[in-house]
């Protein structure tokens, strides 16, 4: 598998684990920083991050800072991104066969290092299931569909 990993310094430890795991799992891992426990911004490694696993280049990322919130948050306004915080393995393998998430988001302060193995490993192992929740997720994708035209349409205007 492809994977694209990054953090903020909360998460750079937890990271520096996931991404070995993920390396003796036999997956190509890109990783988009942090290199160090120096205070960085979330959004900088998220966007980017986001942005490639939206257009194709990995199969799917993991963003980790203290509570994996704010890369959620900033990877959702990414068109073509589903993120979601999971903490469990329910979560995590429920979020990719019914929602079709493609980021996963973990915070370093929030979860042990064993359980966010699992965690990731249940990610790693589950697939978009669709059936009824492809009906669900064009749903979705019409909100945002919606959404983006209206703000071009604002943007034409000059509101």
């Amino acid at each position: 598998m492809r994977v694209a990993i990054g953090s903020d310094h909360a998460g750079f430890e937890l990271k520096e684990i996931l991404r070995a795991e993920l390396a003796a799992l036999g997956d190509e891992v890109a990783d988009y920083g942090t290199d160090s426990l120096e205070s960085c911004d979330y959004p900088d490694i998220a966007v980017p991050l986001a942005e490639a696993v939206a257009g194709g280049q990995h199969d799917f990322g993991i963003l980790i800072c203290s509570n994996g919130v704010g890369p959620s948050v900033v990877s959702n306004k990414i068109h073509g991104v589903r993120a979601a915080v999971c903490h469990d393995t329910f979560s995590a393998k429920r979020a990719r066969e019914h929602t079709d998430v493609n980021v996963l988001c973990l915070g370093a302060w929030a979860i042990g290092r064993g359980v966010a193995s699992e965690v990731m490993r249940a990610f790693r192992a589950a697939s978009f299931e669709g059936g009824r929740h492809e009906r669900r997720l064009n749903k979705v994708k019409a909100v945002d569909d919606a959404m983006r035209a209206r703000q071009a349409a604002a943007s034409e205007s000059g509101s």
